[in-house]
């Protein structure tokens, strides 16, 4: 294992030893470089006043990933590339046309939160993002303004995503590409600082190994939660291990039970995956987190996490996803829904990780729909998220249901499935009469608390009302609308 890691910064490359294992960009950034245009606003990677561009070899370029440099540690830049707000200035000291941009909107007032908007922009440009005002306001979600009224950042978005992105920094992409050839990216890191330890294996098998030794490790993937216990909570992890290196659990697949997600690919990958299958999912992965957030926050995390109010639980619960643990070299599978035991507690040995989840392909006149309640519609934590999957049959009558999963998040101390629900609708015709008595049913299947974000009523009313969402947005008379499938499915005898 190589004890320093390696990654290039604004095309210059840097080699660093001993750095401390939760050490963030961030503070590195500002502390060590000096390089005070990305600024602390929340440290929690909600308001992108810290966004910069992390860039990795792909194909013959590069690819652009805005990040929140708030929550991410400093040792996961090991083989890949940083860019800043400062990088973006032309060797003469002309401004970048995005940052042009931004002037002639008048789109900067204090001017605190204006770095990280150029850096969202950068990315944006560099990676095609449309113009459409949906496609910008997305692209802008997980930033954040205190004094503007948006209108004038937006009218900047609009200009400079219309420039030819593949020209502007054309010659700087050749020169960090370069770089990065030349670093040893897939190696295995391990550092030491203070009696504390980061390590990044290269292999599956290396993480088995690593966690055997190391039991009581604290697994890091994109750190969206554990940049969290860092920064808000100060813990600080003895061992942290990451498993951003190992290709195994970075990649997708695709086979005839359905799509097999390693645990270690984020949320902005999956979400084309998970859409061609479930197209159900798509506004909850857009709901999910900002830009910055789906870019480095994964799928396995989302799940080990354990969260009660996690957004993919109940998504992929209802969808029937099962679960890849492994253990040394013993792996064992099991539905997703028995992973959560209980609040905090889910059903994962000492040195046992996720490896993958896999979704199946979804059942013939089946439809899965997601819902997500929050105080703010884009980066918010879920109060209620339910996710109902149905498959129907055809009846002389009308249209019946055949299966039901039926799983919310928010509404006890794990996800979990309306079990009474999903039997009382079974071999029901499905009509208005059989859901206002399946959401008389909803009401016994949990016992929500009540906290600051919804009480217990609140809860319970807005899960019965999905279930009526539900209904309204999959039938037209007597027939079944397929929702995003192109298809429409008469049930006439």
């Amino acid at each position: 294992m190589r004890n320093a890691i390696e990654f290039v910064l604004n095309g210059e490359p840097r080699r660093l030893e001993a750095v401390d294992p939760t050490l963030t960009v961030l503070r590195y950034l500002r502390e060590s470089e000096r390089l005070v245009g990305t600024k602390e606003g929340c440290a929690e990677g909600d308001c992108g006043a810290c966004t910069a561009v992390v860039t990795e070899l792909d194909g013959g370029g590069l690819s652009y990933r805005a990040v929140n440099t708030c929550i991410q540690f400093l040792a996961t830049l090991d083989g890949k590339g940083l860019i800043t707000v400062e990088h973006l200035r032309g060797s003469n000291g002309d401004l970048h046309p995005v940052q042009q941009a931004m002037v002639d909107a008048h789109a900067s007032q204090c001017g605190f939160c204006t770095p990280g908007f150029v850096m969202s922009l950068f990315a944006g440009l560099q990676n095609a993002v449309p113009t459409k005002r949906q496609d910008v306001d997305d692209l802008l979600a997980g930033n954040l303004c205190r004094c503007t009224g948006y209108t004038p950042i937006i009218n900047a978005a609009a200009k400079a995503l219309e420039l030819p992105g593949e020209n502007v920094f054309k010659s700087r992409e050749t020169h960090i590409a370069g770089l990065l050839r030349k670093l040893p990216a897939s190696e295995s890191v391990r550092l030491e600082s203070e009696g504390r330890c980061f390590i990044a294996p290269a292999t599956a098998q290396e993480l088995s190994e690593v966690l055997i030794k190391h039991p009581q490790a604290t697994l890091l993937a994109g750190g969206t939660d554990v940049g969290l216990f860092v920064t808000k909570k100060h813990v600080q992890p003895e061992v942290l291990v990451y498993i951003g290196k190992i290709k195994a659990l970075n990649e997708i697949s695709a086979g005839d039970e359905g799509i097999r997600i390693g645990a270690g690919v984020t949320l902005e990958r999956a979400w084309p995956a998970l859409v061609a299958l479930y197209p159900g999912m798509n506004e909850l992965v857009r709901r999910f987190g900002a830009v910055q957030v789906r870019n480095v926050g994964t799928i396995g995390g989302n799940i080990a996490n354990g969260s009660p109010i996690g957004d993919m639980p109940p998504a992929l619960v209802a969808a029937g996803a099962t679960l890849r643990l492994r253990r040394g070299g013993k792996t064992r599978d099991l539905p997703l829904e028995d992973f959560f035991l209980a609040y905090g507690k889910q059903d994962r040995l000492p040195s046992e990780f996720v490896e993958f989840v896999l979704v199946p392909r979804p059942a013939p006149n089946s439809i899965l729909k997601v819902y997500k309640i929050s105080k703010r519609l884009d980066q918010d934590i879920s109060a209620v998220c339910g996710a109902f999957n149905l498959t129907f049959e055809p009846r002389t009558s009308g249209p019946a249901v055949k299966d039901a999963r039926v799983c919310f998040g928010g509404m006890a101390g794990t996800p979990q499935r309306a079990a009474q629900c999903e039997e009382f609708l079974r071999n029901k015709p499905w009509n208005e009469a059989t859901v206002s008595a399946a959401q008389d049913v909803l009401l016994g299947c949990y016992e929500p608390l009540s906290d600051w974000r919804a009480t217990a009523r609140y809860r319970n009313q807005v899960a019965g009302n999905l279930l009526r969402k539900y209904f309204l947005e999959t039938t037209t008379r007597r027939a079944i609308n397929l929702a995003g499938r192109g298809e429409r499915v008469p049930y006439e005898a």
